[in-house]
């Protein structure tokens, strides 16, 4: 199977994942996947259809981490919270740290502001757009 990092009890992340490899993220315990990854419409509904027939929860939220910014990221956080745990997170590996990330930064107590600027700074992705103020609550 595809390198799974676990980051926490309640993340992991990965790259792309071969569909002969669903059922064993299935296996291992994760209940939802969160697919930051561009699809094509065939291939997106095969994956989604395989992997909620596995019982897991399954978003498709395409994001270009070329083309960050804090409105995506604020969708990614929202979906991170709401998806049943433990969840993997799934696109370039990268990207999928850098949401991972950002989500334990604000749930230690950093501002949404804070941990994208944290993530920018590490070159995780790079910022599209000049970041907007907002709350840090997602």
């Amino acid at each position: 199977m595809e390198i799974v990092r676990k980051i926490n009890d309640d993340l992991a992340i990965a790259g792309s994942i071969a569909p002969e490899n669903w059922p064993h993220v299935a296996e291992e315990g994760f209940r939802s996947v969160l697919n930051l990854r561009s699809l094509d419409q065939p291939f997106l509904a095969v994956e989604q259809a395989q992997v909620e027939s596995l019982g897991l929860d399954y978003i498709n939220l395409p994001i270009d981490q070329e083309r960050m910014s804090m409105e995506l990221a604020v969708q990614v956080l929202r979906q991170i919270e709401q998806l049943s745990k433990p969840l993997l997170i799934c696109n370039s590996a990268t990207l999928a740290a850098a949401m991972a990330l950002m989500y334990i930064a604000m749930r230690q107590g950093e501002t949404l502001q804070q941990a994208f600027q944290r993530a920018e700074k590490f070159g995780l992705f790079q910022v599209a757009t000049q970041p907007f103020v907002t709350s840090s609550s997602f």
